[in-house]
């Protein structure tokens, strides 16, 4: 049974990374709102392994960030600007998928791409520290 929990945290860590290859194509494409989409879930499947590396399991967005701001950002075992870099992406994600005519510059979603693989970089240092 560990042998397939390990998997199951080392598969979100590879699907967050994998992550990285679909929002620089969907950049170049100019598919800008799908790849913002995209990063966020990223950061989401990273955080999905940080959490089942410590026994917290859930699939809702919410209860993930709460849980992440609560035992990581808050206690200061991660910086707050990487905290801040998730809940950017999940209110940009939100309004790109729900949102009425919004639409992302090229260079801001380069950025966005830029912080998210700090926040993997960071997060995945965290998973194979504990």
């Amino acid at each position: 049974m560990q042998t397939e929990f390990q998997d199951l945290i080392n598969y979100r860590i590879q699907q967050a990374n994998e992550t990285i290859k679909e929002v620089e194509f969907q950049i170049e494409n100019n598919f800008l709102v799908i790849a913002v989409n995209r990063i966020y879930y990223g950061m989401f499947y990273m955080l999905l392994a940080l959490a089942l590396k410590n026994g917290f399991k859930t699939s809702k967005h919410n209860q993930l960030l709460g849980w992440f701001n609560r035992e990581f950002v808050k206690t200061g075992r991660i910086d707050r600007k990487i905290g801040k870099i998730v809940h950017k992406a999940f209110e940009d994600r939100t309004d790109g998928d729900y949102g009425i005519f919004v639409k992302f510059e090229k260079e801001e979603v380069i950025e966005k791409l830029e912080n998210m693989k700090r926040f993997l970089f960071e997060l995945e240092k965290l998973i194979k520290e504990n």
